[in-house]
């Protein structure tokens, strides 16, 4: 039985045909790619590299990994693998597979590199899902991962606070697709967008609010906000683990050198194959 969510595929089909990332500038892109990537060893990639994207959506990462290695495979069972070829089509370096991750037709032990972002909290079993593509992986090869964190590094309130936004996005979540995309939409405007300027704001007056909700998007386009915002309301299948639960699910597909990213987005983590 295949490790997915047929209605999670098809609200990620639906997201990443709608925000394809066209509308977000260059400079941002590469931010945000510089923020999950800043643990990824790629000075090691070469044009003899084979790697994956697993979960690749519309190609964000893909395009900047892409000029960096022999052959690039973009993985992903939903319509957005469309998107991907359309918005990549000038790389002849990449070969798209709409499967699942485990059954993604990649031989074991085959890939130089690979990475999953944002994508493996979305499966029925996310430590299956790691397991899957460590296999794929040479013996020392790096993977790079993020899945959603437990809020395991903030406060309680917090917490509470997520537990509120949980229960809106489960009925958010059931909608039909145009009431989805417009209450997300006024999510990212009345919520995500004010929060995040006033932390900007508050910046400039040297007061630091780290643990204040959305800080993250302080600097982000509206685009982004509405990104993530359809991401986090919309999507029907969700899950989070802590830290310590992210690193043994690691070590037990076989991997080592286990390391986090100490600032956001958590937790972003990378390590290498055992040999």
């Amino acid at each position: 039985m295949k490790n997915l969510d047929t209605k999670t595929i098809e609200s990620f089909g639906d997201e990443w045909t709608q925000f394809d990332q066209s509308d977000l500038s260059n400079k941002e892109a590469y931010e945000i790619f510089k923020n999950y990537f800043s643990i990824f060893p790629l000075s090691k990639l070469s044009k003899t590299s084979e790697g994956f994207d697993m979960g690749c959506g519309s190609g964000r990462w893909a395009k900047f990994i892409a000029p960096k290695v022999g052959l690039l495979h973009c993985i992903d069972p939903s319509k957005s693998i469309k998107i991907a070829k359309k918005k990549l089509r000038k790389f002849d370096n990449i070969k798209y597979h709409q499967k699942s991750l485990d059954s993604s037709g990649l031989k074991k032990e085959s890939q130089d590199f690979g990475y999953s972002l944002g994508v493996l909290h979305h499966v029925p079993k996310t430590e299956s899902a790691i397991v899957s593509c460590v296999k794929l992986l040479k013996p020392g090869a790096p993977f790079l991962l993020y899945i959603y964190y437990s809020f395991d590094n903030r406060p309680i309130w917090f917490k509470y606070l997520w537990n509120l936004s949980n229960f809106i996005r489960f009925f958010i979540s059931k909608l039909p697709k145009f009431l989805k995309f417009l209450i997300c939409d006024v999510i990212a405007l009345i919520v995500y967008y004010p929060f995040a300027r006033f932390v900007l704001l508050s910046e400039k007056f040297d007061l630091m609010f780290k643990n204040f909700p959305l800080h993250f998007y302080r600097s982000k386009s509206f685009y982004s906000m509405r990104t993530d915002a359809r991401d986090r309301f919309g999507t029907p299948l969700e899950k989070r683990f802590s830290k310590k639960e992210i690193h043994k699910m690691m070590q037990i597909s076989g991997l080592e050198k286990i390391m986090f990213r100490k600032n956001a987005p958590f937790w972003t983590a990378i390590g290498y194959k055992k040999k």
